[in-house]
């Protein structure tokens, strides 16, 4: 199984030829997020598929947030009314005795005025309306299918390309923890210099010095400068973080996790560094994952 990165967009048009006729756009986009969020922007009248795009979404994706928007075009056919004419007279009637018995108060409305008023003008197109409706969500959702589909592909592309990124960023994690390994061989002989200076300062400041107090001294410098474990632990880090990518789907968390334990034991590994040479491999380690933590960020 491919990774997916998190971050890709989708777009497509669709139409009905009606009647009434009606072209509609999906546009998905996906951007990089700890979880999954989801941003659904639907028209009025199309709220029932948002619970169907939802889980069109949690199909497809477990981390980052998908915006989807929905733009819809209606194309109406001319409603087909008739006229309450018994609702239209008495209404008129009214109207009518009004004016004769308030003439200064009351002004009799026009016809246009009348035929606005609800219940005047009655609609001929019945349930068919309705139904009409329900086949566009259908249709609606069924092209939302094809624009998550596009969006989780171009998801796996990209991330397949982060995969060779990343692989390249571990192999040169690898490498410098190599050299780090082989410079921290030669540690031992420069801690033993280091350490016949430091007894000789301490047995001059302090003649007295027990010799049993002086080992220990010695120890715990010794002890202190070896990075024996820390290069182990790393190795390891390794071989994780390149079976996660072998194994691929949603690894992001995991693999963020393991760019938190290389930084910790690079910066421990800078920390013990008797050589100059030691700390600069420990200062390009940590650097080389933090460019692997940066694009981490963007796996699903």
């Amino acid at each position: 199984m491919s990774i997916s990165s998190m971050t890709a967009f989708a777009r497509l048009q669709d139409s009905d030829s009606g009647p009434p006729s009606c072209e509609w756009t999906w546009e998905a986009r996906s951007v990089n997020a700890k979880g999954i969020d989801m941003r659904l922007r639907l028209p009025s009248g199309f709220e029932g598929v948002e619970f169907a795009a939802r889980e069109m979404v949690l199909r497809r994706c477990t981390r980052g947030t998908v915006s989807l928007t929905l733009s819809v075009t209606r194309v109406e056919e001319q409603s087909t009314v008739r006229i309450n004419e018994t609702l239209l007279a008495r209404l008129i009637e009214i109207t009518a005795a009004w004016s004769e018995r308030y003439p200064d108060r009351f002004h009799p409305p026009r016809l246009d005025g009348l035929l606005a008023l609800p219940g005047v003008l009655v609609s001929l197109e019945g349930n068919g309306t309705r139904e009409r409706s329900q086949t566009h969500e259908r249709l609606v959702l069924q092209t939302l299918e094809r624009v998550l589909d596009s969006l989780a592909q171009m998801r796996r592309e990209e991330g397949g390309r982060l995969a060779a990124v990343l692989g390249n960023q571990i192999d040169a994690i690898a490498a410098l923890i190599r050299r780090a390994g082989e410079n921290a061989a030669l540690q031992p002989e420069v801690l033993r210099d280091r350490l016949v200076g430091l007894v000789k300062t301490l047995l001059e400041a302090s003649p007295g010095l027990p010799e049993e107090r002086l080992a220990q001294e010695v120890a715990l410098l010794a002890s202190r400068a070896d990075v024996r474990e820390e290069l182990d632990r790393l190795h390891a880090h390794v071989s994780a973080a390149r079976q996660l990518l072998a194994e691929g789907g949603a690894v992001g968390r995991r693999l963020d996790f393991l760019c938190q334990e290389f930084g910790r034991e690079a910066n421990t590994l800078c920390a013990k560094s008797a050589t100059v040479e030691l700390t600069r491999i420990g200062l390009d380690l940590r650097a080389t994952v933090d460019q692997l933590r940066e694009q981490v960020q963007n796996i699903e």
